[in-house]
Protein backbone atom coordinates (compact mmCIF):
# COMPACT_ATOMS: atom_id res chain seq x y z
CA UNK A 1 0.00 0.00 0.00
CA UNK A 2 2.91 2.36 1.30
CA UNK A 3 4.75 1.61 -2.31
CA UNK A 4 1.67 2.41 -4.53
CA UNK A 5 0.65 5.70 -2.74
CA UNK A 6 4.15 6.75 -3.11
CA UNK A 7 4.46 6.04 -6.45
CA UNK A 8 0.90 7.89 -7.53
CA UNK A 9 2.42 10.72 -5.47
CA UNK A 10 5.75 10.57 -7.53
CA UNK A 11 3.53 10.55 -10.83
CA UNK A 12 1.11 13.57 -9.36
CA UNK A 13 4.05 15.76 -8.78
CA UNK A 14 5.97 15.03 -12.15
CA UNK A 15 2.50 16.18 -13.59
CA UNK A 16 3.11 19.50 -12.08
CA UNK A 17 0.30 22.34 -12.69
CA UNK A 18 -1.84 19.22 -14.78
CA UNK A 19 -2.39 17.53 -11.58
CA UNK A 20 -5.06 19.85 -10.64
CA UNK A 21 -7.26 18.13 -13.23
CA UNK A 22 -6.54 14.43 -12.36
CA UNK A 23 -8.97 12.80 -10.69
CA UNK A 24 -12.34 13.55 -9.28
CA UNK A 25 -14.29 15.73 -9.79
CA UNK A 26 -14.40 15.88 -13.27
CA UNK A 27 -15.00 18.77 -15.59
CA UNK A 28 -13.62 21.59 -13.01
CA UNK A 29 -9.61 21.92 -11.92
CA UNK A 30 -8.27 22.83 -8.60
CA UNK A 31 -9.74 21.96 -5.14
CA UNK A 32 -9.65 18.92 -3.14
CA UNK A 33 -9.45 16.04 -5.89
CA UNK A 34 -9.67 12.23 -5.63
CA UNK A 35 -7.87 9.68 -7.18
CA UNK A 36 -8.43 5.42 -7.66
CA UNK A 37 -5.94 3.30 -6.15
CA UNK A 38 -5.10 -0.79 -5.76
CA UNK A 39 -7.83 -1.58 -8.77
CA UNK A 40 -10.46 0.72 -7.26
CA UNK A 41 -10.35 -0.59 -3.67
CA UNK A 42 -9.77 2.74 -2.20
CA UNK A 43 -8.86 6.43 -3.20
CA UNK A 44 -6.55 9.03 -2.40
CA UNK A 45 -7.17 12.52 -2.01
CA UNK A 46 -4.84 15.31 -2.79
CA UNK A 47 -4.69 19.11 -3.04
CA UNK A 48 -2.22 20.39 -6.24
CA UNK A 49 -0.99 24.01 -5.43
CA UNK A 50 0.76 25.30 -8.57
CA UNK A 51 1.69 28.60 -6.74
CA UNK A 52 3.91 26.62 -4.19
CA UNK A 53 4.89 23.77 -6.48
CA UNK A 54 3.38 21.12 -4.30
CA UNK A 55 1.16 18.13 -4.09
CA UNK A 56 -0.65 17.42 -0.54
CA UNK A 57 -1.48 14.07 0.29
CA UNK A 58 -4.68 14.78 2.43
CA UNK A 59 -6.05 11.39 2.90
CA UNK A 60 -6.13 7.78 2.19
CA UNK A 61 -9.04 5.35 2.23
CA UNK A 62 -8.85 1.62 1.26
CA UNK A 63 -11.10 -1.02 1.99
CA UNK A 64 -9.31 -4.43 2.79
Amino acid sequence: MVAEVERIATELAALGRDAEAVGRPTGRTGGLREFDVLGGRGFINFLAVPRHECVYICGITWCE
